[in-house]
């Protein structure tokens, strides 16, 4: 990744984003290769978490061989004007969604574990292909909910510093925590944000030993891939890499529990329909050997999935997705049976939140996951149609 052009590409506001995107593109030699067999419609962006402002997103799937991209913030939807414009710049087809966590409270799966690995009775969904002439609104119905989350966001940090406080590190929220973000500009604070914040904490604090400070200051066993990106003090991922190390250690005694500002899956269901977007669920699957490497071993909905998918498809549900790339080949043929058995539609993408991460899943060149493909120029076609101001 070229770190000159990604600094230039986030820079502080959208109109100057946009513009060196135009002067990026003008001074290249030639156009990177298109890569027709892949898609990606679930990249997050700045207005959630990643390394990617929404026109710094496009540029880099564009990079890497995308004709297509998808934007799926979470509880935001505020980077998807720029990331529009963005694809205009970049000849870069795009599509736009919004991704929440639902409660399920009074529903068959009530006091299930679904597809979120924190907190049981909820689950990650995903709202696709939204109406351009829709996007304030919905950015707006979310915008109290984003304030509710800070209500536990803050709450965690002090969990945080409950922890980490006897070691010297402090975090307050408002000072290390939303500057990293863009909830000024209408996008959300995550936890991951908050133990981004922390990393950049530890990195500031140990920079020499900072293996040595997780192992024997915070409890923190490390692997030997852990300890060598440990070790790796001016890698462009060490933060990111200690992000994940502390997501795995520290999550679970961290977290509380969402609740105020959660929708009801109806209540999405209903959003979904009075802006014309699809109502999509997000399929995560037990995990056993992780197939990337970034899961503990846990169960999700693979022992009741039929159940689910019934449930629903009472909730009017339109979709499903996933990522060929994190489940086996049994899961997917499985999720793909039953779609067709409940006529849901398929979505794919990888949820790029990491420079670590590829915008291109390899698996999708396969001829099994060929109508992935087709189906996400069919949802570019869907979004455009019903978009009064394309």
């Amino acid at each position: 990744m070229d770190n000159e052009i990604l600094k230039r590409l986030n820079s502080a506001s959208a109109e100057q984003r946009l513009a060196e995107l135009k002067a990026v593109i003008s001074n290249e030699k030639e156009k990177p290769p298109v890569l027709n067999e892949y898609a990606n419609n679930h990249i997050h962006t700045k207005y959630s978490f990643s390394p990617y402002s929404p026109t710094a997103a496009v540029f880099f799937a564009r990079q890497a061989g995308l004709a297509t991209a998808g934007i799926m913030d979470h509880d935001s939807i505020s980077g998807a004007r720029e990331f529009i414009e963005a694809g205009k710049t970049a000849g870069v087809a795009t599509t736009i969604g919004l991704e929440c966590r639902v409660s399920l409270a009074g529903t068959a799966l009530e006091g299930k574990r679904v597809n979120n690995p924190d907190q049981k009775s909820v689950a990650y969904m995903a709202l696709h292909g939204v109406p351009h002439q829709n996007i304030e609104y919905l950015n707006d119905f979310f915008a109290p909910l984003r304030e509710k989350r800070n209500i536990r966001n803050k709450k965690m940090v002090e969990n945080i510093n409950a922890l980490v406080s006897g070691c010297g590190i402090i975090l307050n929220f408002e000072k290390d925590v939303i500057p990293l973000s863009n909830y000024s500009e209408g996008g959300s604070v995550t936890e991951r944000h908050i133990l981004y914040a922390l990393a950049l904490k530890i990195a500031e604090k140990y920079p020499r030993n900072t293996a040595a400070f997780l192992e024997n200051e915070l409890g923190v066993p490390l692997s030997e891939k852990q300890k060598n990106q440990m070790n790796d003090t001016r890698s462009g991922y060490f933060t990111y890499d200690l992000l994940g190390i502390l997501k795995g250690a520290f999550i679970k005694k961290i977290y509380v529990d969402a609740d105020e500002e959660l929708l009801h899956i109806s209540e999405l269901s209903a959003l979904a329909k009075k802006i014309d977007a699809l109502l999509c669920y997000a399929y995560l699957g037990d995990v056993t050997n992780s197939v990337t490497g970034d899961k503990i071993a846990q169960k999700f909905e693979d022992d009741y999935l039929e159940e689910l998918f019934e449930i629903l498809r009472h909730q009017n549900v339109d979709a499903v997705t996933y990522m060929p790339s994190r489940n086996t080949p049994e899961q997917l043929k499985r999720v793909m049976e039953l779609c067709k058995k409940f006529g849901f539609f398929e979505i794919s993408g990888e949820d790029i939140n990491s420079p670590r991460q590829s915008f291109i899943c390899g698996e999708l060149a396969k001829p099994e996951f060929s109508h992935l493909i087709k189906a996400t120029w069919t949802l570019i076609e869907r979004e455009k149609e019903l978009s009064t101001d394309y």
